[in-house]
Parts: structure tokens; C-alpha cells; sequence
């Protein structure tokens, strides 16, 4: 703790123990201790180590259980807006990825996706739809869109890898995509789907993937748990 920082130290305690859950060095089910032990340990007040606890609790990573103490319950995923797949993302961040294939089928293409894979409305094109977990707990349901051509008439694939991963398996080099971030309250069935309940906040993303000849490949329509997704910008300063 650096003592002669404007910065608080129940929030230098609190952004260390969020980085140490985003590490893996604490793991979902670690226990720290009581607020006494943790306070005489590091050589802060019983009031700044409870501060500090209580901002990682209102954040969902820490949770207090009666007769057992302070716990980990899982860390936040904070994705990079950049062209990656979130089953990397959660790969390379040591998260355990897992998904759940809800529906792989042939479908009619509607307005909005036949203009996004320039395709006419009523095309038959691929829908895909999945949960995606870590840790065992849900953190996104994914509605995807494809080309027929691209994806063969089995889906089985998808329970143990990553839909891009998919596509570069093919040959297919992704190269951009347009994508819009938001967010909005769950429906009965979305929040029973992310284990969140009706009126949760949920993060949206709206992507339209290319390859390197212009070609759209996918069309996403994605939910992600607010409690446990964030997206990053790196912002720059325009000369």
C-alpha cells in the first residue's frame, strides 16, 4: 500500500484484490478471511479493509456467506472491443470456456440479416444459437447468422470450440467487422437463460463480420451478463 497516495487505500486494497481474482491467484471458491486477520496482516483499519471488501461485493466478485466467510465468486471478463471471439478471449484469460448449442438449423433470412450478409429476405441462411460459460456459470447468449455455405449440417463442432476459430479452420481469413454496443433489461426468458432475473441489466452487441474480400461471414446478435462482462476502449487523442 503506498500511504503517500491521493488514492484511497481501501480502493488500492480493492484493485489489488481484483486484479489478483482476474490473475487466477485467488479462484472462484477461495476463501480471505475475516476482516480482522485481513486488517491486522496488511496494517490497515478493521473500517478500510470492510470498505474495500464491500466494493468487490457490490461488483459481484466477492460474496459474504454466514458461517463461512468472504469468498470468491468468480472475476468480471473485460473484453478488448477488437476483432476476437469471446471463446478465445475467455480462452487466453485462463476462464474455461464451455458452450451450449441451443438451436444449429437452416432458416429464412430476414430483412435485417439478409441486408447484413447481403442475401435477399427469405434467403435460407445458418442460424446458430449458444450459451457460452465459464466456470460452469452462463456469461452470454449468442445469436449468429451465417452464410449456408459456410457451416456443414452438424454443429456438434461448436460444444468444444469457438465460431471464428471455425471459419479460419476453413480457410476463411477474417479481416473487419461492424459492431454496436449497448445494453437493456433482461425478458423472463433471457435471464432464465443467463441465470439473471427479469429486468437485469444485459450488455448487447450487434456485429457484422467481413473477410479479406468484403464478404460478410456473420451477422452476431449477442447478451452478455452486465455482473460479469464488461467491454475496454483504448481511446486516443485525436492531433
Amino acid at each position: 500500500m503506498d500511504r503517500s497516495s491521493p488514492v484511497p487505500l481501501y480502493f488500492q486494497l480493492s484493485q489489488q484484490l481484483e486484479t489478483a481474482i482476474e490473475r487466477g491467484k485467488l479462484a472462484p471458491g477461495s476463501l480471505l478471511g475475516n476482516e480482522i486477520e485481513l486488517a491486522g496482516r496488511l496494517g490497515l483499519s478493521r473500517p478500510t479493509v470492510r470498505q474495500a471488501i464491500q466494493a468487490l461485493v457490490d461488483k459481484g466478485l466477492l460474496v459474504r456467506r454466514r458461517g463461512i466467510g468472504t469468498q470468491v465468486v468468480h472475476s468480471q471478463v473485460k473484453r478488448p472491443l477488437e476483432l476476437s471471439s469471446l471463446y478465445d478471449d475467455l480462452e487466453a484469460a485462463g476462464q474455461r470456456p464451455a458452450t451450449r448449442v441451443l438451436r444449429y438449423d437452416t432458416v429464412e433470412a430476414t430483412a435485417e440479416v439478409g441486408a447484413a450478409l447481403g442475401v435477399a429476405e427469405g434467403a435460407e441462411v445458418r442460424l446458430v444459437e449458444r450459451l457460452r460459460l465459464t466456470h460452469g456459470e452462463p456469461m452470454a447468449y449468442m445469436r449468429n447468422h451465417l452464410p449456408l455455405e459456410l457451416l456443414g449440417a452438424e454443429g456438434t463442432a461448436l460444444e468444444s470450440t469457438g465460431l471464428y476459430r471455425m471459419l479460419r479452420g476453413q480457410g476463411i481469413t477474417l479481416h473487419s467487422a461492424r459492431q454496436s454496443v449497448g445494453a437493456r433489461a433482461a425478458a423472463a426468458d433471457e435471464g432464465e437463460l443467463l441465470g439473471e432475473p427479469e429486468g437485469a441489466p444485459l450488455l448487447t452487441m450487434e456485429r457484422t463480420t467481413y473477410d479479406d474480400t468484403g464478404r460478410p461471414v456473420e451477422h452476431g446478435s449477442h447478451l452478455y451478463r452486465a455482473s460479469r462482462y464488461a467491454f475496454e476502449f483504448q481511446l486516443l487523442v485525436r492531433p
